[in-house]
């Protein structure tokens, strides 16, 4: 989709507080420009997004609400298959079933013949990695062999989802959701630039259409923007200034074609808090720290798609809705103002 012009459209994070699947996809499609499938982590602990995407990969268990990787299990024959797989290019071996992804598949099940564009998220291999411990309750994104299996098991359950949602929509943007790449940097976070973009690029790999990177807080924005995704989702309503310190990688980034989408309505209770003129003079705030350093206003209002800040699956039913409600209101506003 090298056409793709985002112009100010809604769009949103994947999680919902729903346990109705169905619920969760009408308010997606009802409400939203760019409508994606609703994870539902208080439906099932399955629905975890470090769990949801855990299916299917070598040694892994989920038992008691926790997720890890057995060292005791013959882990030499099962990455052996994960392999064959990746070399096959076998998407269906890497198939999220309707236990571990219910909105998913309701979201399949609809009308989505009026949808031209959809979108759908996996987690990414840094925060995946870095979550899912083994034994020892080391993370297994720090076992060479283990993390270069992350990068292939996630590639193709990337390339599994597009291929469904394509079986239903025209387009498909797929996000890789890292809230762990706000670590980058730090102590917490052993790893390098290189290590980091590599694993990225494997995902990205298996991505057809679109595909963006979500973080929900400070990163260094320099090496998202280094990628080959077409878009950066990040946190707008309380790091929007962070963005701001990479004026000459922003740049190059939305010369390439870019897009930007701006989390700029809260997922959470703060969105009490705010209204669609308060978020309006917040998201120009939010441009202006860019056009101060010689961007062009009118070619990042043509650039932007509109979305709340984070997920939506840990608050309550009536905030979720309010947020996801307000990020279309918003976006409309916008629209009507620029055209």
């Amino acid at each position: 989709m090298k056409d793709f012009r985002p112009e100010l459209r809604s769009t949103a994070a994947g999680s919902l507080p729903h346990e109705n699947p169905r619920a969760a996809c009408e308010l997606m499609l009802d409400t939203l420009d760019i409508p994606t499938w609703p994870q539902l982590p208080k439906r099932s602990f399955l629905e975890n997004m470090y769990v949801q995407f855990s299916e299917g990969f070598p040694g892994i268990v989920v038992s008691d609400e926790q997720v890890r990787l057995d060292r005791e299990r013959d882990l030499d024959s099962e990455l052996e298959q994960l392999y064959v797989a990746y070399l096959m290019d076998d998407l269906e071996f890497a198939a999220t079933s309707a236990q571990y992804a219910a909105g998913l598949h309701q979201f399949l099940e609809m009308d989505l013949r009026q949808v031209p564009l959809a979108k759908g998220q996996i987690t990414g291999p840094i925060s995946w990695g870095l979550m899912v411990p083994d034994d020892k309750r080391k993370p297994i994104l720090y076992d060479d062999v283990l993390a270069e299996a992350i990068g292939k098991h996630l590639r193709l359950k990337a390339g599994w989802m597009e291929k469904q949602l394509r079986g239903q929509t025209d387009h498909t943007i797929i996000f890789v959701d890292e809230p762990y790449m706000s670590s980058f940097g730090s102590a917490f976070l052993s790893l390098s630039r290189e290590q980091a973009i590599d694993l990225l690029e494997e995902v990205f790999a298996g991505i057809e259409g679109l595909k963006g990177v979500h973080c929900c807080g400070n990163t260094d924005w320099s090496l998202l923007l280094a990628t080959s995704m077409d878009i950066l989702s990040l946190d707008a309503y309380d790091y929007a200034e962070t963005l701001s310190l990479y004026p000459e990688e922003v740049a190059e980034f939305l010369e390439r074609g870019g897009t930007i989408a701006w989390g700029i309505v809260p997922s959470s209770s703060q969105i009490e808090e705010e209204t669609v003129d308060s978020l309006l003079d917040r998201f120009y705030a939010a441009l202006n720290l860019l056009t101060d350093k010689g961007m062009h206003r009118d070619d990042l209002l043509a650039s932007s798609l509109i979305m709340p800040s984070c997920g939506c699956g840990s608050v309550e039913l009536e905030i979720a809705e309010r947020v996801i409600e307000t990020t279309r209101d918003l976006s409309r506003a916008l629209q009507e103002r620029h055209g």
